[in-house]
């Protein structure tokens, strides 16, 4: 099965980690992408509120108009950028006033786009298309015993109109991380937002939301939490340590993008499951699996 690959900015840098694993992953699942040629940025989190909405989602366009002519499906890792090409996706399909606009601004580039393609999240990809018993079959490692937090996010499930999930109530990484022979704990936070690009300016929000995310996936008795989104990933990881000194907890749980975790129960390369990239460290939750530094 073949794709068009959307990268995202982050990939290229604080969610490296993501793209090195979702490679190795789509390879070993024979889920075959080709990334889009000189794909910009989605403008997720920050360009519609400076620009507007209708110069960000041209923006986005601009992505999903290079890669229609080999007729893919677009497939997205990051959640941000998911949900945005996902919105703009919709929105060219169903609003042809501003189809027309978006397509005359594309027009400059000497590009038009005209809403044929279905943009999904890899998550989706790997649930609906590789499915859980190839999953099953790749697993060189099974992750016996590991308790394992699958923490969607909040933007994830949400993206319309491909929803795959309860946006509430998710449950489909759950699975996934069983057919890696994990077992998934009881998390309610599993969908509640991270706190997001509030990093940048107001760093409470982040750490109090991740706070109470720290203690349900704890509460559950969580060794590792994965997520699909890198946002969710930096918040989590990045932020672990603030919050056990403003609320003296004593939280050690590693945020991995879900795909590391695959990798290691595939047993694929040490370059592939990208784990030094975590600032929380992995090793010490994955020894039992032959993980080490």
């Amino acid at each position: 099965m073949k794709y068009s690959f959307y990268p995202g900015c982050s990939m290229e840098a604080t969610a490296q980690a993501n793209l090195k694993s979702i490679e190795a992953v789509a390879g070993a699942l024979d889920l075959h992408l080709e990334e889009i040629p000189d794909w910009n940025c989605c403008g997720a989190t920050v360009a519609s509120g400076v620009v507007g909405d209708f110069t960000q989602q041209v923006m986005t366009a601009r992505n999903l108009a290079i890669a229609e002519p080999k007729g893919y499906d677009v497939v997205v890792g990051c959640s941000s950028c998911y949900l945005s090409l996902a919105v703009t996706n919709k929105r060219f399909k169903e609003d042809e006033h501003f189809k027309a606009l978006a397509n005359e601004a594309l027009a400059a580039g000497g590009l038009k786009y005209d809403g044929s393609l279905r943009v999904r999240q890899f998550l989706e990809v790997v649930i609906n298309d590789a499915g859980f018993d190839r999953v099953k079959e790749k697993v060189k490692r099974p992750l016996t015993g590991l308790k394992v937090a699958g923490y969607v996010g909040c933007q994830t499930v949400r993206a319309i109109p491909y929803e795959f999930d309860d946006p509430e109530y998710p449950v489909q990484m759950d699975k996934l991380m069983e057919a890696l022979g994990a077992t998934a704990v009881d998390f309610p936070m599993k969908a509640r937002c991270c706190g997001s690009s509030n990093a940048i300016a107001a760093t409470d929000i982040v750490v109090d939301s991740a706070l109470k995310i720290f203690q349900s996936a704890a509460g559950g008795g969580a060794q590792v939490i994965v997520t699909p989104c890198p946002m969710c990933q930096l918040n989590l990881d990045a932020y672990q340590q603030r919050v056990n000194q403003l609320h003296g907890t004593n939280f050690n749980i590693p945020v991995l993008f879900f795909t590391q975790l695959m990798a290691v129960a595939f047993d694929l390369p040490e370059d592939a499951r990208a784990l030094n990239y975590c600032i929380v460290s992995p090793y010490e939750a994955l020894a039992a699996y032959g993980v080490g530094k």
